[in-house]
């Protein structure tokens, strides 16, 4: 039986090279996102090259969604071998002191949340999987706590990589290993406005990475390939830079 992986947020940016590569590593690839009509185009790009994929949709912050489509998922293949919790993002900028409590909780509900809803669901499948993992996504927010008006989003972020560590501990009896990956600034569409409106600041942000260059899809794509792979078996409750020494500061 193939081995099958579910990407939340997979489809474009990150997830969707995440989802491409672990379908060309053999996986059936369940592709997770809210915009139908994107999943569908991604599943046809995916299918022309050979790989075997689907999409789900369903709202990653919801609890019954998140809960109710991860079991059909489950229960029709008969297991989850790998949960890649990619769905994420800033959710727009606030300061404390004018932070409303709706804007608060939407950002924990994307970044965190949806980690524990998605987790928890899956656990019982990925109990029958072969070699199962869960790999979240945290950021370096999570220990700089982020640029002004991004406090709350550094504070998920420092949660997701308590829970992994958590997850790893709770699950490691079962077999099932729990690693983060933390990308640095990586050339995505969610960098479309500033590339678009101010492509010298965008340009110069390369100048604050060791390596000097922008981080692509395809390379935290790689790492999530290898977290999920047996050559990381004994690797579990870690987290993994990939940010070509940005985190560093030069």
């Amino acid at each position: 039986m193939n081995k099958v992986a579910i990407i939340t947020g997979a489809t474009g940016g990150i997830g969707f090279a995440v989802a491409e590569r672990l379908g060309k590593d053999g996986y059936t690839v369940v592709l997770n996102g809210i915009n139908d009509k994107a999943g569908a185009e991604r599943v046809e790009e995916l299918t022309s090259k050979g790989i075997t994929a689907e999409y789900c949709g369903f709202d990653v912050t919801n609890e019954e969604e998140v809960t109710s489509n991860i079991i059909k998922i489950g229960e029709r293949y008969g297991k989850i071998d790998v949960l890649v919790n990619n769905a994420g993002g800033l959710g727009g900028r606030s300061r404390f002191e004018k932070m409303t409590t709706e804007f608060y909780r939407a950002v924990m509900a994307l970044n965190l949340d949806s980690v524990f809803f998605a987790s928890r669901a899956a656990i019982p499948f990925l109990k029958k999987g072969a070699h199962p993992t869960i790999i979240n996504y945290t950021s370096n927010a999570g220990w700089t706590a982020g640029g002004p008006g991004a406090g709350i989003y550094g504070t998920s972020k420092a949660g997701v990589h308590a829970m992994t560590r958590a997850l790893a501990k709770d699950l490691a009896e079962y077999g099932i290993r729990v690693n983060a990956v933390s990308p640095g600034t990586i050339d995505t569409p969610f960098h479309a406005q500033i590339k678009s409106t101010k492509p010298e600041v965008f340009a110069s942000w390369k100048d604050n990475i060791l390596l000097g260059r922008l981080g692509q899809p395809e390379d935290v794509a790689g790492v999530v390939s290898f977290l999920a792979s047996k050559d990381a078996s004994f690797i579990t409750a870690e987290t993994i830079q990939i940010g070509g020494g940005q985190a560093l500061g030069i």
